[in-house]
């Protein structure tokens, strides 16, 4: 008998271990939201790459880091306040909180880590990105996710720290926050409100259900979608304002404002579609056109910018 109980424990007990540890790194990855991490990261490193004279790869990691772990910190923050409210929808009750596979505790000691650690590792780049770093992190926690339940203003409270990453990486590269930052930063805070909207259209019956106040003016209509409409345009004249050398030492040509141009004018069509049909199925179009956007056009400037 002794010998088949030692025999079951040690066949069970590193698969056990295996999976626990699977688990555990699932649920941190979802915690901190990995991939949202991990595309902020990416806008931190093509501002960084527009702003820099010489490339310094040790900035870009620390860069990197600390812009991962400010979002992580943000992330983890925020699905502490939610864990009740998420625990009410489809899309994320199975979240670590929610489901009960993570403490408070765990997840604020993770999140607090996160803060401190992160605003060091961006205070030594220079003051300005810890600065910026810090600001983000309290808009969001503080501000935009508390008032996601009281006011559709959340989204425009929220736009502020969703638009630092690309300007951050400027920063970075330049220690100053001039007009050239201040247009990346516009470019990402107009650029949220046709994603936001879009996503929610998408899921407006799981945040009404939930007490979340998502779309303009809380309504699933066409008044939100000429919001959607407006923010585009001005999205998109804020992508090509450098083609017009008003924006400092942040210049583009007139073939990549064209291209920038045609790429915004998608967003538009998806728009518009979405107004014709008032379908889920276009605001899923245009939530992916929007995607695709904020990742190409960061590309297309850095490109261009070692064309120059």
């Amino acid at each position: 008998m002794q010998k088949f109980l030692n025999f079951e424990v040690d066949s069970i007990t590193p698969i056990h271990i295996k999976t626990s540890l699977k688990s555990m790194f699932n649920d941190f990855k979802q915690l901190t939201k990995v991939g949202l991490s991990i595309s902020v990261v990416f806008t931190s490193i093509t501002g960084y790459l527009l702003g820099a004279e010489t490339i310094d790869y040790t900035i870009v990691l620390l860069l990197a880091i600390g812009g991962y772990l400010m979002v992580g910190a943000s992330n983890a923050f925020n699905q502490v306040i939610e864990k009740d409210i998420d625990s009410l929808m489809q899309r994320t009750k199975n979240r670590p909180l929610p489901a009960g596979r993570m403490t408070v505790t765990t997840a604020l000691i993770i999140a607090i880590v996160f803060t401190i650690v992160g605003i060091g590792i961006l205070y030594s780049i220079n003051p300005k990105c810890a600065l910026f770093g810090a600001i983000s992190i309290f808009l969001y926690t503080s501000a935009y996710t508390p008032l996601k339940a009281v006011t559709p203003l959340a989204v425009f409270v929220g736009a502020i720290p969703g638009a630092i990453p690309f300007m951050l990486g400027w920063v970075a590269a330049t220690g100053e926050f001039g007009i050239e930052a201040g247009f990346l930063f516009l470019i990402q805070f107009f650029w949220q409100f046709p994603h936001f909207w879009a996503i929610g259209w998408l899921q407006f019956e799981e945040y009404n259900k939930a007490g979340l106040h998502m779309l303009p003016m809380d309504k699933k209509d066409k008044g939100a979608i000429v919001q959607i409409i407006f923010y585009t345009c001005i999205m998109i004249l804020m992508s090509v304002a450098p083609v017009l050398k008003v924006t400092g030492n942040l210049y583009i040509y007139p073939i990549t404002a064209v291209i920038i141009l045609l790429l915004g004018i998608l967003m538009l069509y998806y728009a518009f579609q979405l107004y014709k049909s008032e379908e889920n199925t276009d605001a899923r179009k245009l939530m992916l056109a929007s995607v695709f956007y904020i990742t190409i056009v960061p590309i297309i400037y850095v490109v261009d910018k070692f064309l120059h």
